[in-house]
């Protein structure tokens, strides 16, 4: 039974018991009518939840078919018309359809830390109980806008001060609420029939579009805000209004492609691999490398409490290794992230030497050194030498084929890849690649440390690139071709960032640095197929030192080390160049052919991918794309995206893509209609 009610003398209890997070399935709402019914008679009754947390949220499951009686508002307007006072008492997370039900109690008592927030948002909805109309009546038309538009949480103590909870109380919460119960304060309106607070005070008109700049094309974002203006509505008006669009909502493909991309991400950070694998614990960790990349990895290991040992070549790097991670640390106490014990804490943890040896007690030991084969190999070699045989042994690499790194080395069931992304301290991704003869264990323990790290792990195969960079490789090359058909660098930026995406890819190649591609397009020189298109524009920019945003010029330029880069007519003129000297007589071409092409060749590559079983599915390709490379959420990812679009109209465009540049693409099976 999901909902028990207990009588306590002249009190009820009533108990959710819906894990893992209590959410607000048929079954509970079911048993919430049903406990109403059964509390009569009682002076008060309690609404409190087994488990680690309060009601968490709705049941996703059931968004894609119909709304299923007994519906969410009904449950909260029955709740909040209860003959017996209702008192809420909540610990962990109160969202969504739980922070509704809690509005619609008589009282709210939270235990410290405690977290509230209406995030619809996140999965392309507005609130459908009541949310977006109680919530400006409870704690003010602001507080609601920070939860219902921009998603975010507000804690127990805030939530207090803004009249949202009624006490926050130590200790137990049943002693808690009894105790309140011992003498009730007189029955306060119900949040429904209060007036809203702060509407007039905002404008809406500037508020709307300065939501809509930040959400780069997302919708729901901007509905929230509408539906929180419907506060200044009679209740029962404004509650109608807001079912109602959160039910077209929820019908619609930009809340689909958000559930979409919510359930891929729960499914590719526990692999079918590894189920049921006992994952031994990771506690500490040696980074050979101290850059850029080795720092924001030590950085993030100490953020989740690992002790982190860096290993530099000389004493020199080990100095510069260890200020590199503390202007981490001490960036995060500067933006208010930890306290000054915690910055403290983590430093202490972290030692920068130049001695293999003390990776010795390591129980991973992740190479970060720069992509050179011959110094990757020497890196495990070593490193072989000094730790022991359960030691992890995990490399970094982007481009490079691990099996070839790892030749040679003892214990290869411990060997494999965790490519991390850089800003590595910031960036959620983790591509976890698995070698012929790594096995379960070593898998099951780097995801376990991946996920403990707060990244998103995917598990790939091996090949050039991975699934990311594999994918952004093809991107870069179409890219290049519609530079030397006719477009500019700024134009195919702009056509992708219409599209959502954060940056389009040459701003992502200015970024992240044209150097580490270009070594790889230098490597595959020699196995590149003769008859296949290849258009040598990036490789003459890095040949003039144009290595992107850190050298002050790539495909833009950037004065004075700025971050936003500024069109550069010698690039311009680099590629006019190139066009004449390659006899190609250039064209104008549309913003939306851009996307569209880039795009179909985003969605064939990743099902390739998927085909060869480098991604164990569609939705590995969407969450490495989403969580590593700037592909908007709300899309789903590029195999969502694809999928909706149909996978014809993709079959179309990449024949226009193939026949504009002959013998220099493979349609996936799927793309050519051989396979569902």
């Amino acid at each position: 039974m999901v909902v028990s009610v207990t009588r306590d003398g002249d009190l009820a209890w009533i108990e959710i018991d819906n894990p893992p997070v209590n959410a607000t399935s048929r079954a509970v709402r079911a048993g919430l009518m049903e406990a109403l019914g059964k509390i009569e008679g009682a002076r008060a009754a309690f609404l409190i939840c087994a488990g680690r947390t309060f009601i968490a949220g709705g049941d996703m499951t059931e968004f894609d078919g119909p709304a299923l009686e007994p519906h969410l508002p009904d449950v909260a307007n029955a709740l909040e018309a209860s003959n017996i006072p209702i008192i809420a008492l909540m610990h962990g997370t109160v969202l969504g359809g739980g922070f509704e039900i809690a509005m619609a109690c008589a009282w709210r008592i939270a235990a410290p830390g405690t977290r509230f927030g209406l995030p619809e948002v996140k999965v392309g909805l507005i609130p459908g109980a009541g949310g977006s109309q109680r919530a400006p009546r409870l704690v003010g038309a602001e507080a609601a806008i920070e939860m219902a538009v921009d998603g975010r949480m507000i804690g127990a103590e805030r939530m207090a001060q803004l009249g949202g909870v009624d006490h926050v109380l130590e200790g137990d919460l049943r002693a808690a609420g009894r105790a309140f119960a011992e003498e009730l304060p007189e029955r306060p309106a119900p949040v429904s029939a209060r007036p809203a607070r702060g509407l007039s005070d905002i404008n809406f008109e500037e508020r709307r579009l300065a939501v809509a700049a930040k959400a780069r094309g997302q919708a729901s974002p901007s509905r929230n805000l509408e539906a929180i203006g419907w506060a200044n509505l009679p209740f029962p008006e404004g509650a109608a209004k807001e079912r109602a669009l959160h039910l077209e909502m929820r019908a619609g493909v930009e809340s689909r492609a958000l559930r979409s991309i919510f359930f891929a991400e729960r499914s590719a950070a526990r692999p079918a691999i590894i189920k049921g694998v006992e994952a031994h614990t990771i506690r500490r960790v040696a980074i050979v490398g101290g850059g850029l990349m080795g720092a924001g990895i030590a950085a993030a290991c100490l953020a989740a409490g690992h002790e982190v040992t860096t290993v530099e070549r000389d004493a020199e790097a080990a100095t510069s290794a260890r200020q590199t991670v503390s202007g981490l640390v001490d960036g995060a106490l500067r933006r208010g992230k930890i306290d000054t014990a915690d910055r403290d804490a983590r430093t202490a943890r972290h030692a920068a030497v130049d001695d293999m040896g003390a990776a010795a007690h390591a129980d991973l030991a992740v190479e970060a050194v720069f992509e050179d084969l011959e110094v990757k190999q020497q890196v495990f070699a070593r490193l072989a030498n000094v730790v022991g045989p359960q030691t992890l042994l995990a490399t970094n690499t982007s481009y490079l084929d691990p099996r070839v790194i790892f030749q040679g080395i003892a214990g290869p069931a411990r060997c494999l890849g965790l490519h991390f992304f850089s800003p590595a301290h910031i960036m959620r991704l983790v591509e976890v690649v698995r070698l012929p003869d790594t096995s379960p264990d070593a898998l099951a323990a780097a995801f376990r440390f991946t996920r403990g790290l707060g990244k998103q792990p995917v598990l790939s195969g091996i090949c050039e690139g991975f699934i990311g960079n594999r994918i952004l490789s093809a991107v870069r090359r179409e890219a290049e071709y519609l530079l030397a058909d006719g477009a500019l660098p700024h134009e195919v930026d702009a056509a992708m960032r219409a599209e959502g995406m954060a940056m389009g890819p040459f701003e992502v190649q200015d970024m992240a640095g044209l150097q580490i591609a270009w070594a790889t397009r230098t490597r595959q020189a020699a196995t590149r197929p003769p008859e296949e298109r290849y258009e040598a524009i990036s490789d003459q920019l890095c040949e003039a030192g144009r290595l992107g945003r850190r050298a002050g010029r790539g495909w833009y330029r950037y004065a004075n080390g700025a971050s936003s880069g500024e069109r550069d007519p010698n690039v311009e003129a680099l590629i006019l160049a190139h066009s004449a000297a390659r006899g190609i007589t250039r064209r104008p071409v549309a913003p939306g052919e851009i996307s569209e092409r880039l795009l179909a060749v985003m969605a064939n590559e990743g099902a390739r991918i998927v085909e060869e079983g480098i991604a164990q599915s569609d939705g590995d390709v969407d969450v490495v794309k989403v969580s590593g490379y700037g592909f908007p959420r709300w899309r789903g990812g590029p195999m969502f995206h694809a999928t909706e679009r149909g996978w014809a109209t993709v079959r179309e465009t990449m024949r226009r893509v193939a026949e504009a540049s002959p013998n220099s693409w493979q349609m996936a099976r799927r793309v050519r209609g051989e396979v569902a």
